[in-house]
Parts: C-alpha cells; sequence; structure tokens
C-alpha cells in the first residue's frame, strides 16, 4: 500500500497526531533527554466556559437581538398575509388571486434571503469572536507549554487521560 492511500484511509485527526508524535518517538529511539510529555486541550470548552466567551455571546445577542426581532415579525406577517389569503382565495377573481399570490411569494422570497442574510452575518461574527479567542488561547497554550516543558499539546483526541488535561490552566489565563 503506498503512503498516499495509507494516509487518505486514516481520519485527519489520527494522521495529525501520528504526525506530531513521530518526532517525540525519534527521540526517544535516539536517547535523547527523558520521555517526551504530552498536554491536552479541549478547545471547544475555552470556546464556551472562559469569560472572554461568555462576553462575546453577550455583546453578540445584544448586537443581534433588533434584527433578529424584526425577522421574527417579518415572518409573523407573512404567515398572517398567507392564512388570510387561503381564507379569502376562493371569494377572489383570477386577476386578484394571482396578483396577491404573487405578492405572497415575492415576501417569501424576501424573508427567506432575509434570514439568510442574518444567519450569515450572525455566524461570521460569531467566527470573528472566536478566532480572537482563540488566537489569545493559543498564545497562552505556547506560555503554559514551555512553563511545564511540554513537547505537544493536542487539540483534538478520540481519547485523552485526565492527567495530561491543561484545559483548566488555559482556562484560567484566559479569564485573568
Amino acid at each position: 500500500m503506498t503512503l498516499n492511500k495509507l494516509t487518505a484511509s486514516l481520519p485527519r485527526t489520527l494522521l495529525l497526531a501520528a504526525l506530531c508524535l513521530a518526532p517525540l518517538g525519534q527521540a526517544q529511539a535516539q536517547g535523547q533527554a527523558g520521555p517526551s510529555r504530552i498536554g491536552f486541550v479541549a478547545t471547544e470548552r475555552l470556546m464556551t466556559e472562559s469569560k472572554m466567551a461568555k462576553t462575546a455571546d453577550a455583546r453578540i445577542q445584544a448586537e443581534f437581538s433588533k434584527r433578529q426581532k424584526v425577522v421574527e415579525e417579518t415572518v409573523a406577517k407573512l404567515k398572517q398575509m398567507s392564512e388570510k389569503f387561503d381564507s379569502e382565495a376562493a371569494g377572489l377573481t383570477d386577476v386578484e388571486r394571482t396578483r396577491r399570490t404573487r405578492e405572497l411569494f415575492n415576501m417569501d422570497k424576501d424573508v427567506q434571503r432575509m434570514q439568510r442574510e442574518f444567519q450569515e452575518d450572525l455566524m461570521q461574527r460569531k467566527n470573528e469572536e472566536r478566532a480572537a479567542i482563540a488566537t489569545r488561547a493559543y498564545k497562552i497554550i505556547e506560555q503554559v507549554a514551555e512553563q511545564e516543558k511540554l513537547d505537544a499539546v493536542l487539540a483534538e483526541a478520540a481519547w485523552f487521560s485526565p492527567r495530561i488535561d491543561i484545559t483548566d490552566k488555559i482556562l484560567k489565563q484566559l479569564d485573568k
């Protein structure tokens, strides 16, 4: 089996871990300084439990609450107009029915566009805040890794031992 086929069949996280750990195993095999030390950080916890994340969530909520209310009101108005049309449709002329159907169709398209734009803007804003948290957390992870003389810090793992988990240390530093 060629290397390309082998790497294509492995899950990305497993491949990344193998690539990160290979030099550590080599260093031990060559008799270099002691056993390797590894740390683990649960990045999702950093993005949800840190004060920085909670503040960002509150800021985003305040920033988008008015727009969300407008979207919800527009959806309610569309629903109300659609129900009214359904109840009156039998008594309308063909021309009037066609005109109102077109109005409802156009309004539905506008509502869908509004909802999509709202969701896109919200996700972009959340991603911006997460990027700021990740940048700060990465610097702290580097500092903790140097202080504790860790050889590698993993952010994703299928399984990890609680004794290598440094997430709480990172959270404390991030919350300062």
